[in-house]
């Protein structure tokens, strides 16, 4: 006889498929609220069901599914980070580039070392179990993972195109960089600190860098070639939609096998593909992809805060700590007060330096805008969450009174950063960039879609049909200024370079892009003209 399922599983997954939908159309209804966003909304349900089935199980259990670190790293995660740098708007990103890695991986540095630090000292006074110091290096990377949702659901990216891009850059590069330095303490024996360890552990972080960008870059050429040269679309445009999410999966999935950092994998894959092998394919092809990975990501993301908001009730852990909630509580308020001091540490100094550097006033960071920028990184979110089983659980189980306070004070500090400073983010961003003041913000342009461009831009789109607009997105150029100005004298190469370091070296990219880059692996302009191709109908 055949087995039958076990109808647990399917009880379960049942309602936790019926909750996700609850929470899409509650957070529809809510949409236009000043207070609540999507997160929140997930985590209030998850909470509510977490006490429904406490009390229908006669406080036995308050989930559903038991969380597992694997299903969020492997299935999880991967669509969502993918979706980011898909989506992101690639002129904006890399023009912040600098500043993004300097909030992103030198902040994400400062705020581990003081939250490590912090623990160390001030853990020591409270009754907690024994920690190693592998435990306290692993605290300081698990509250050094920002969840910039509440600030980016706010902001908009084209009336402050500087801040989106750096609140959402600095997101992205943080959450790769705790990683790499969670992974990074995994591997070493850091119990006698050396010289000579804290080099290879340098070296190893850097490693895991430089490597796994390639790594992403490199698959999202091959699928770009691949597309290019077989135009799958022509005869199934299934195949070539397929061959775009399995290549993106593959990215992940190689940086896992090699074990290097499958966050900046992906997220470098996902640009790759919007800019080369996102225009190979068919016009309905690139509407499902798109509509595809903005869906994957949105579903993981609120399957994650849902499940936190139940395994919050979890009462297993609670059972552990309830016999000394003083000590819970301090350890919460320690972690969420270092959080505060590791975040304005990080910011406001490196707002400086970053301001330093700038040679007009627009484009330096107001105090305001640095608030927004410290704001945004306050809350922590899954990654944090899923670290923290990580270290401090076996197989989804804590026994351990120290490891049960660890992760329960992480629960605390998320939900807590979360719903309060989340529920906040709306109005405290009001009041520090009024909607009449948006478009004067740091290096924020015109509501114009194609506003006039500055003199030190024009070497942007110098040579070549086709350049980007504010948006990131190509737009085609009838006439180059080299064409129709071949007189003006054009200054050295070096000149170029000390008056507009970023703008000449996207000039140079430009370049190099239009003459080696796209001939080869296609993108606008370039894909070549096949009969049922996009280009075609240009034909006629």
């Amino acid at each position: 006889m055949a087995l039958e399922p076990d109808q647990a599983s399917i009880d379960s997954i049942t309602l936790f498929v019926a909750l996700l939908s609850s929470c899409i159309v509650i957070g529809h209804l809510l949409e236009k609220n000043r207070w609540f966003n999507e997160s929140i909304t997930a985590l209030a349900i998850g909470l509510c069901t977490g006490i429904v089935i406490l009390f229908t199980t006669e406080g036995r259990s308050s989930r559903i599914l038991v969380f597992d670190e694997e299903l969020f790293f492997i299935y999880l995660l991967p669509p969502i980070i993918f979706n980011a740098g898909f989506q992101v708007k690639k002129k904006q990103f890399f023009r912040n580039f600098a500043m993004i890695i300097l909030f992103g991986a030198v902040g994400t540095l400062i705020s581990f070392v003081i939250v490590s630090i912090g623990t160390m000292q001030l853990f020591k006074k409270l009754d907690i179990g024994f920690l190693d110091i592998g435990d306290y290096l692993a605290l300081g990377t698990i509250f050094s993972a920002t969840d910039s949702v509440c600030t980016l659901q706010v902001l908009n990216q084209d009336e402050t195109p500087l801040l989106y891009s750096v609140v959402f850059g600095e997101g992205v590069v943080n959450d790769a960089t705790s990683i790499v330095l969670f992974n990074a303490i995994q591997k070493f024996d850091l119990s006698h600190i050396t010289p000579g360890i804290f080099m290879k552990f340098m070296g190893n972080f850097l490693y895991l860098f430089i490597t796994s960008t390639l790594l992403g870059v490199g698959v999202g050429l091959i699928s770009a070639y691949i597309i290019k040269k077989l135009y799958m679309g022509r005869h199934s445009t299934d195949r070539e939609v397929a061959l775009m999410i399995l290549m993106a999966y593959l990215s992940y999935m190689m940086a896992e096998l090699f074990s290097l950092s499958s966050i900046l994998t992906v997220f470098f894959c996902g640009i790759v593909m919007s800019h080369y092998t996102w225009h190979n394919v068919t016009e309905s092809s690139r509407i499902t992809t798109k509509h595809a990975f903005a869906t994957l990501s949105f579903i993981s993301e609120i399957f994650i805060f849902l499940y936190v908001g139940m395994d919050a009730l979890d009462i297993e852990k609670w059972n552990v700590v309830s016999k000394s909630p003083g000590t819970s509580v301090g350890v919460s308020s320690i972690l969420l007060g270092l959080v505060l001091v590791g975040r304005a540490a990080s910011v406001f100094p490196l707002s400086f330096i970053s301001n330093l550097f700038k040679r007009t006033e627009r484009d330096k960071f107001t105090l305001k805008q640095q608030v927004t920028i410290w704001w945004a990184g306050l809350m922590r979110g899954s990654v944090s969450v899923a670290l923290a089983y990580n270290q401090f659980t076996r197989s989804g189980h804590t026994q351990l009174r120290g490891n049960a306070i660890m992760i329960t004070s992480t629960i605390t500090v998320v939900l807590f950063s979360t719903v309060v400073f989340g529920l906040l983010t709306k109005p405290l961003i009001r009041l520090l960039l009024p909607s009449k003041n948006l478009s004067n913000t740091a290096s924020s342009d015109s509501l114009d879609p194609f506003p006039p461009k500055p003199m030190a831009d024009l070497p942007l789109i110098a040579n070549g049909q086709i350049a980007d607009d504010e948006a990131g997105n190509n737009i085609p150029r009838p006439i180059s200024l080299e064409e129709g100005n071949d007189n003006i004298p054009r200054p050295t190469s070096l000149r170029m370079l000390l008056a507009t370091p970023a703008n000449t070296v996207h000039y140079f990219w430009r370049k190099f892009d239009d003459s080696v880059m796209r001939p080869m692996f296609g993108g606008r302009g370039f894909a070549p003209v096949i009969p049922g191709s996009p280009l075609e109908p240009l034909l006629h």
